[in-house]
């Protein structure tokens, strides 16, 4: 079942955020398509490396969050939940300021795990990181 027939909105999205990582690096989700989620985070003081560069570990806090968020639609909640078990992140290209737009889509949705790629680009749609990350999907007891 795709994130659209589930209903699932922006406005769910962004509230699951209220107070975590994600909203302290400034994250939005902006699109939901039938097999991704869309989110973009800004590039500035709360991004940066020492260099004035988007740190990468940012870049992974926004796949990771991505990647999350969609094990997390896939599931019927009440009786499954996810944890990241890796995630792995390629750095390709830098940026300065401005925004990155990261997009996640499922590799792989079995019963115990699932496999998400992510896609970060800057506005111009260049490649700035590309991440997968492994869910470990548990029943709840």
């Amino acid at each position: 079942m795709s994130f659209i027939e589930k209903g699932i909105t922006l406005d769910q999205l962004n509230k699951l955020s209220t107070n975590t990582l994600a909203d302290s690096l400034g994250i939005e989700f902006i699109e939901i398509g039938d097999d991704f989620i869309s989110a973009r985070m800004p590039v500035d003081h709360r991004t940066h490396q020492p260099l004035g560069m988007l740190h990468g570990g940012a870049s992974v806090a926004l796949a990771e969050t991505l990647g999350s968020v969609g094990a997390y639609c896939y599931l019927d909640n009440k009786i499954q939940y996810c944890v990241g078990l890796e995630i792995n992140a390629n750095h390709i290209k830098s940026i300065k300021d401005g925004f990155v737009v990261g997009t996640t889509r499922p590799i792989h949705l079995g019963k115990k795990t699932q496999v998400w790629e992510i896609r970060i680009t800057n506005e111009q749609q260049e490649l700035i990181c590309i991440s997968r990350i492994t869910m470990a999907v548990i029943d709840r007891r």
